[in-house]
């Protein structure tokens, strides 16, 4: 039976084990927040960190209808995965609706531009975003959840928008402000739990791409100013893995880091990336860029890549600090992206 749910014949067993981690991780992770001492709540911290992760990856499964023959099963999965990482203020059809077009039109296709925003906004609240973003809280990320659950508000015509909008704020705060009554301990450990998992998704975000972006709200065209060919698309995409030696840590992003691979054939399934990248690239391939040199980057650049016109550079394979130029990309979240 499982067999014949699942799109690929070796889908079920991997698949099966993973959406069990997160289901039942995810409500274990938060008992765990709550318990006396810290040993185990620090457990729950990573163990939530680690689902709402998962959760979120999943979705792009979802959207590539990567995992289920049946596209109706794909978006009810999509849709749970949303809703226990707080992304489901957006439809998962408009998810995989903007995440196509990057696949397609092979740039990043946002409909919020952050840093547009962030320019237009007082100097004081500008400079509180950045010295957020000095300490390593992802504003920016939740400025970007927070315009998409302002967005139905803000465009006319949207009355049944509205009221969905409505309803899920009421679920989602009657939730938190139970687990708050419950256990103030376990909501504050939530809410850092959260925050590592924004911190987990944008690291992986900022270095995957050197695309073109376009804020746009409709369905209109990306300018046709260059040609965007499949040699643009690898040469514009870079994989930041853990190591090729580290398939455990690798799965913190659910194998997300082989990314040249993933935008080969897309419907390719998490748990075949490491393969599938090991066949088309050498070790010595200059679209691989390992965390361990991507760390310092992400640190040196966390203030300036919020108001960056570029992405920066990087330098070939065998340059020392090879990555220390690369400054990447902020807000292009695929789960804020719609």
């Amino acid at each position: 039976m499982p067999s014949t749910l699942f799109r690929h014949p070796d889908a079920a067993a991997p698949n099966i084990a993973a959406l069990g981690v997160i289901l039942a991780g995810y409500p274990a992770g938060i008992w765990l927040l709550s318990r006396s001492g810290w040993a185990l709540p620090a457990i729950g911290v990573l163990l939530t960190m680690l689902t709402l992760t998962w959760s979120a990856y999943f979705i792009h499964e979802f959207a590539h209808l990567a995992i289920f023959r049946s596209p109706a099963a794909n978006a009810r999965w999509g849709t749970l995965m949303s809703w226990i990482n707080g992304s489901c203020y957006a439809t998962f059809d408009g998810m995989r609706k903007k995440h196509m077009r990057h696949h397609v039109e092979r740039a990043d296709v946002i409909t919020f531009d952050v840093q547009a925003f962030l320019r237009r906004l007082p100097a004081p609240l500008r400079g509180l975003v950045l010295a957020l973003e000095w300490a390593y809280v992802p504003a920016v990320e939740l400025i970007m959840h927070g315009f998409v659950i302002t967005q139905p508000f803000t465009q006319s015509g949207r009355g049944k928008s509205k009221l969905r909008m409505l309803a899920i704020v009421a679920v989602r705060a009657a939730a938190f402000a139970l687990l708050a009554a419950y256990s103030m301990k376990a909501f504050l450990l939530y809410a850092l739990s959260y925050l590592l998992f924004l911190t987990v998704l944008r690291f992986a975000d900022c270095f995957q791409h050197t695309y073109d972006a376009y804020p746009i709200a409709d369905d209109a065209p990306i300018p046709a100013d260059k040609q965007r060919d499949r040699q643009y698309e690898q040469f514009n995409t870079y994989s930041d893995i853990v190591g090729l030696s580290n398939p455990v840590l690798n799965m913190l992003w659910l194998n997300f880091g082989y990314h040249n691979a993933h935008h080969e054939r897309p419907t390719l399934p998490w748990h075949r990336l490491p393969a599938y990248h090991r066949e088309l690239y050498n070790d010595a391939c200059a679209q691989v860029i390992t965390v361990g040199e991507l760390l310092a980057s992400f640190h040196r650049h966390r203030v300036r890549r919020v108001l960056s016109p570029d992405y920066g550079v990087v330098l070939p394979p065998g340059a020392p600090r090879r990555a220390d130029g690369f400054i990447g990309a902020v807000g292009v979240s695929f789960l804020t992206a719609v």
